[in-house]
């Protein structure tokens, strides 16, 4: 076994170029083996493995900087770090995350869990890197999914101008950035990325660069070679245009074509990008046939791929299916995703009604601005998009949505705690950006019935933009279907103390109540179907007088609701003497279950009545 000799990247230097292949297979066999136990990021992974191999064969990561685009893809460099062993508990609590952390090691150089910002953190580094006068490699591995980011586009034009020594790996396991032109197309490909070219290009290379005569014939015959290249090859000269050396497109299971890829592009003084084209969920029959569900993966059987879990209903799926029922009756209705087409629950309505689903791929920017477009023109655009990535449209949210005060209505996926994707995709900030935007309305549903209720109010009753935010998973044990329309609702009646919630946290607040009420305390609970607008006056009937206040929300205390009640609260002189404000605190949550996450910061039923229990002694 060649894996088990490794337990730094220097082991994997030490391989014979023979044995790299039975490498490769035995890292594929112990992702295989690993993740259906504990679930994580599978055909991403698989596809990378002789590119990561190749990288670690080059490189040193311990002072170059590897920044990964997404970070989904780091499985195999997290393997050949030396965190093997800890893979049992991948992103489980107090375990290894399934991202980049640089914080768990000195070989992840950045945290990445958005799409699109590799380019850019990479040109940062060696910028840095040429101010402080040092001497390492900066390499950035962005897909060809992450390239569709218009931050990418914007990244590429500044560091092909910026003559930085950068290397750019696009690893295009499925869409072409560039189309490939024929037979000479690929006859050039494979002399340019032949081991002998190389070596004859370095030797040339090397032999010119002696004297100044031979530096000017060098340069004479590489803008030749480049003229020569763009007038047959006009379609592979995109990045060539913005100021890259283009290298590719390589065989991205073939270690040692990448090897001496990597190589050369160590070599060169410049900004080089490497295409490197991949298939995802290689080596694994059922994540090639089905890369997609094999993406982002649950536990499975190894054996046959089958997954494990229950496959319940979930918020998402009766999003999807509501949104297609009513689109059936109205052709106004349009949706919207980026790139999460099956994660929001929209597969049904591409089937039913193509013509009205747009994908935009990773850009959600452009898919709330062209929403805005949209309702401008008469349409009602539903932007089905996660939590954690809404907060990448910001922007668009301000100023092409609200200023024009357009309806568009923003599906919020994922809201709150999602668990083991951890702290860059906790759904833990849109309580406070979203209710910031003018006009915006932000309904919270806590149930099934509600969720189907509240998305037929926000396309037919609501004014001006509007937010549904739902979290990953199901329902509780609360289903009821309340009025939607009104702002708040008393669940149960107290006298002793008042819990407010909304969202599906109000089965947490009703568990605390009853277990309250075994010991005497009669908790009131009012569950907020919105949390934005909030109506000062209506507020204040409901909460002046209370002796005992606890708002409960599973997001980060800075612009949260409870803040926000408690400051409608404080101008009308009626703040209660015990106030509670039982949410995230300051720090984004790490990995884990969301259970186990409610736990440790205190947003369970046991917790919830030990806090008010405590306020009350």
């Amino acid at each position: 076994m060649y894996l088990e000799q490794i337990h730094d990247p220097s082991d994997v230097k030490k391989i014979n170029a023979e044995a790299l292949p039975q490498l490769c297979d035995e890292l594929r066999s112990f992702l295989i083996e690993q993740v259906s136990r504990t679930g994580g990021h599978l055909a991403s992974n698989l596809g990378v493995v002789e590119l990561t191999v190749a990288i670690h064969r080059v490189f040193d990561t311990s002072r170059d900087r590897l920044v990964f685009d997404v970070g989904h893809q780091c499985y195999v460099h997290k393997i050949l770090t030396g965190r093997r062993e800890a893979f049992s508990a991948l992103r489980r609590m107090d375990g290894i995350s399934g991202f980049p952390k640089p914080r768990e090691s000195i070989h992840d150089a950045f945290i990445a869990g958005h799409a699109s910002n590799s380019i850019s953190v990479a040109l940062g580094m060696a910028r840095a890197r040429t101010l402080q006068q040092k001497d390492y490699h900066v390499l950035a591995l962005i897909g060809d999914g992450a390239l569709t980011g218009g931050m990418s586009i914007e990244a590429l034009s500044d560091a092909g101008a910026s003559g930085e020594k950068i290397i750019v790996i696009l690893n295009d396991n499925g869409m072409s950035i560039s189309r490939n032109v024929g037979g000479l197309s690929g006859y050039l490909t494979n002399l340019r990325n032949s081991p002998k070219y190389y070596a004859l290009k370095k030797r040339y290379r090397r032999a010119m660069g002696g004297s100044p005569v031979g530096k000017k014939i060098y340069q004479f015959s590489h803008s030749v070679k480049s003229a020569l290249k763009k007038s047959l090859l006009p379609d592979s000269t995109f990045f060539e245009n913005m100021g890259f050396a283009y290298l590719g497109p390589a065989d991205g299971h073939d270690v040692e074509q990448l090897e001496n890829l990597l190589a050369e592009a160590k070599e060169i003084n410049g900004p080089v990008l490497l295409h490197v084209e991949t298939v995802k969920g290689k080596g694994y029959e059922p994540a090639e046939r089905e890369p997609d569900i094999f993406h982002g993966v649950g536990p499975f059987d190894p054996a046959t791929g089958k997954l494990t879990g229950s496959g319940s209903p979930c918020f998402s799926g009766v999003f999807g299916r509501e949104l297609t029922e009513l689109a059936g009756s109205d052709r106004r209705i349009c949706a919207i995703t980026a790139a999460m087409r099956d994660g929001t629950g929209l597969s049904g309505f591409a089937r039913e009604f193509p013509e009205r689903f747009f994908d935009v791929g990773i850009a959600e920017e452009h898919a709330a601005a062209m929403a805005a477009g949209l309702a401008s023109q008469g349409m009602i655009p539903v932007f089905s998009v996660y939590s954690t990535f809404l907060q990448r449209s910001f922007d668009q949210l301000l100023h092409d949505v609200s200023l024009l005060g357009l309806h568009v209505v923003f599906a919020v996926d994922r809201a709150g705690l999602v668990g083991a994707d951890g702290e860059t995709h906790h759904g833990c900030y849109d309580p406070a950006y979203l209710t910031q935007v003018p006009g915006m309305t932000v309904l919270c549903p806590a149930s099934f019935a509600e969720l189907r209720a509240m998305l037929f109010q926000a396309i037919y009753e609501c004014k001006g933009p509007v937010a549904i935010r739902y979290p990953r998973g199901g329902e509780g044990e609360y289903q009821d279907n309340g009025s939607s329309n009104q702002l708040a609702m008393t669940l149960r009646q107290g006298k002793d103390c008042t819990v407010v919630t909304y969202g599906t946290m109000v089965n947490h607040a009703l568990k605390a109540a009853e277990m309250l009420s075994a010991k005497g305390i009669e908790a009131r609970v009012i569950k907020f179907n919105r949390i934005a607008p909030l109506d000062a006056e209506e507020i204040t009937k409901l909460l002046a007088g209370e002796n005992c206040l606890l708002v409960l929300e599973d997001c980060l205390e800075n612009g949260c609701f409870g803040q926000r009640v408690a400051s409608l609260l404080a101008c009308r002189g009626c703040v209660p003497p015990r106030l509670i404000l039982q949410n995230l605190g300051s720090h984004v949550p790490d990995h884990g279950t969301v259970a186990q996450l409610y736990e440790k910061y205190r947003l369970n039923a046991s917790a919830v009545a030990n806090l008010i229990e405590e306020a009350l002694s």
